[in-house]
């Protein structure tokens, strides 16, 4: 009888490592995954994009609420307007944490203006800005962003913005 339950523990123990292999595996796949559609997406590379991002892609911003995102169309789209305004941008990956189907990410954004960024006028300043948010992945591919930054950091860089006075300056 010790025996018979000395095996059922031993299967029920490789059972659990295998299942964290395999979990550990699809988050490696995941974060490796969003890395190249980060590189993709940098390097303008919109031909490609379709590998890593699926053509159902929603994306979710409360900086920008007016900009509503339900395919990779419209995700194509936004990008190469995003890239007429700032042509030089970069994108630097700085971490990347899987869990699951979900990739979190914490990206430096980087670029000068020089052309119409919605309302706001070619610049020609250089702007850095930090971008966090998390990405749901499905069938290896990105289903789904939250996305977010500063917006007034960012416009006070480009100059759209400036930061109220102190209180000593003003008098």
């Amino acid at each position: 009888m010790k025996a018979r339950v000395l095996h059922l523990l031993l299967i029920i123990l490789f059972g659990m490592l295998s299942c964290t292999d395999a979990n550990t595996n699809l988050e490696q796949q995941n974060k490796e995954t969003v890395a190249k559609a980060f590189e993709v997406v940098g390097n303008g590379d919109y031909d490609n994009i379709g590998t890593y991002i699926a053509d159902n892609y929603i994306r979710h911003s409360q900086a920008t609420p007016d900009i509503v995102i339900k395919s990779l169309d419209e995700f194509i789209t936004f990008m190469q307007q995003d890239r007429l305004a700032i042509p030089d941008q970069q994108l630097e990956v700085k971490n990347l944490v899987a869990e699951g189907d979900f990739v979190a990410f914490w990206t430096t954004y980087k670029g000068t203006q020089t052309g119409q960024m919605g309302p706001f006028p070619p610049s020609n300043k250089y702007a850095e800005l930090d971008v966090s948010g998390i990405h749901r992945l499905a069938n290896g591919k990105i289903v789904e962003t939250w996305v977010t930054w500063d917006n007034l950091y960012f416009l006070s860089q480009l100059g759209h913005f400036p930061p109220a006075q102190k209180s000593e300056e003003k008098e």
